[in-house]
């Protein structure tokens, strides 16, 4: 069968026209307004500010936690030690500042007491011996020099009483205020140092800050973890959010608080989320983004959070298309 070369020439023009006809039409269109995206979460790392060795891990990647469950601790044997000794250096600071106030203990003052008894009979006996040989002197039986040294003795008893009693009465005194405010001042040094060390120690015990889900766990039992080094990390409901990219034609139209639906493969109904996040800097389309519409172009970050009851229905990564929503009826 031969081809009519002017049937053939009219079908080829008609064809080109109506290529060009919804070139010119797609080209008219309006943007779309869905822009592609991926879920992304915020990730809370547990770490201890103390090295040691990982002794207790008591969670899994993929477990739920509650707020306070344990999740790990480090050996902390030398930090016990620590805290015992603190302990005791406080009770002992204590008793000392304590000791300050108070006069000394009733058997010492009995002994005091006891002892100048003893000193005020020395002092009447040598009073008589002194009067004796005063009155020897006068008959002219004894030497001056005796009683010079009766009257030595005399004065020797009676000095003694004098001292017993200046004791008695500091016994029963607290000690100098400057004594005691050292005391107290070293109390409170021994207190601050124990409070260091039951901290240290606590710090060797991590617990979940919040409820979350544990996305990693990077240590295992026996592993030497260093200070500051995460062993795991938490992935909190609220922590995921959509993170997508708006033509720079378009981002005049969005505001911080609007809301977007959020679409993914096997999500079901659409997710509501509100825009947190604007950047301020425009960039061009990053390699995650596989969307032919936006590549290439020059487009502006924008984040946005779901409540936290349903942003357990994304996961990490999970690739999104994202759609504003209209303003909520005041």
């Amino acid at each position: 069968m031969k081809t009519n070369p002017a049937n053939f020439r009219r079908g080829a023009g008609a064809a080109l026209t109506l290529s060009l006809a919804l070139a010119l039409a797609a080209c008219g269109q309006p943007p779309s307004t869905d822009w592609s995206g991926y879920a992304e979460g915020d990730y809370v790392h547990v770490a201890a500010p103390l090295a040691g060795r990982l002794e207790v891990l008591t969670v899994q990647a993929g477990a739920l936690v509650k707020p306070g469950d344990l999740l790990f601790a480090l050996d902390a044997q030398a930090e016990r030690a620590a805290q015992q000794e603190a302990l005791a250096r406080w009770n002992a600071a204590q008793a000392q500042a304590a000791n300050t106030t108070k006069g000394r203990r009733s058997d010492e003052l009995a002994m005091t007491r006891a002892q100048l008894v003893q000193a005020q009979t020395q002092a009447v006996r040598a009073q008589a011996a002194w009067a004796r040989q005063r009155e020897l002197v006068d008959r002219g039986f004894v030497s001056p020099a005796q009683q010079d040294d009766a009257r030595a003795a005399l004065d020797q008893a009676q000095a003694r009483v004098l001292e017993l009693q200046a004791a008695l009465r500091v016994a029963n005194l607290p000690a100098r205020s400057d004594e005691s405010r050292a005391a107290l001042a070293q109390a409170d040094a021994a207190e601050q140092a124990l409070r260091q060390s039951e901290w240290r120690l606590a710090q060797k015990e991590q617990h979940a800050p919040a409820s979350a889900r544990v996305a990693e766990v990077f240590f295992h039992v026996g592993e030497y973890v260093q200070p500051g080094q995460p062993v795991l990390s938490l992935l909190p409901p609220g922590g995921i959010k959509a993170r997508f990219y708006v033509p720079e034609s378009e981002v005049a139209l969005l505001a911080l608080g609007q809301r977007v639906a959020l679409r993914c493969d096997g999500c079901g109904e659409p997710i509501a989320a509100r825009i947190s996040r604007i950047a301020t800097g425009p960039e061009f389309t990053p390699p995650v983004i596989y969307s032919n519409a936006q590549r290439a172009k020059l487009v502006f970050l924008v984040e946005a959070r779901p409540v936290p009851a349903e942003a357990t229905r994304l996961r990490p990564g999970q690739p999104l298309d994202v759609r504003p929503l209209p303003d909520e009826p005041a």
